[in-house]
């Protein structure tokens, strides 16, 4: 069974940080990129960033450019979003999700997801 399981939500004050991981089994995690992804109730999902398995290229949505980074620990097939200088604003239901398709954050090109992890964030 393919299996992404996003874990490390929780509350965070603004300012804060938070890392996310995303444990992934059930397929061939080198041939696949990750893709990390929020959605708060009532707006659409938004892609936040993603990472190449293969050559680790990178991508960031300006959201979240310089205040969060991806990393892939490929002798776990897992996938870590680090999350520095929280605000508000990142308050969401975080999801993580693989792709073989051309790496980006186009959300139809990825073919499974994680269940999400909450994160909260106090002011």
């Amino acid at each position: 069974d393919v299996q992404l399981v996003e874990s490390g939500g929780g509350l965070v004050q603004t300012g804060g940080s938070l890392r996310l991981s995303c444990a992934t089994s059930g397929f061939s995690f080198d041939n696949y990129d990750i893709g990390w992804f929020r959605q708060v109730p009532g707006k659409e999902r938004e892609g936040i960033s993603c990472i190449s398995s293969s050559d680790r290229s990178i991508r960031y949505a300006e959201s979240v450019k310089g205040r969060f980074t991806i990393v892939s620990d490929n002798a776990k097939n897992t996938v870590y979003l680090q999350m520095n200088s929280v605000n508000p604003e990142d308050a969401a239901v975080y999801y993580c999700a693989a792709s073989r398709g051309v790496l980006g954050l186009h959300i139809p090109e990825y073919d499974f997801w994680g269940q999400g992890t909450q994160v909260t964030v106090s002011s």
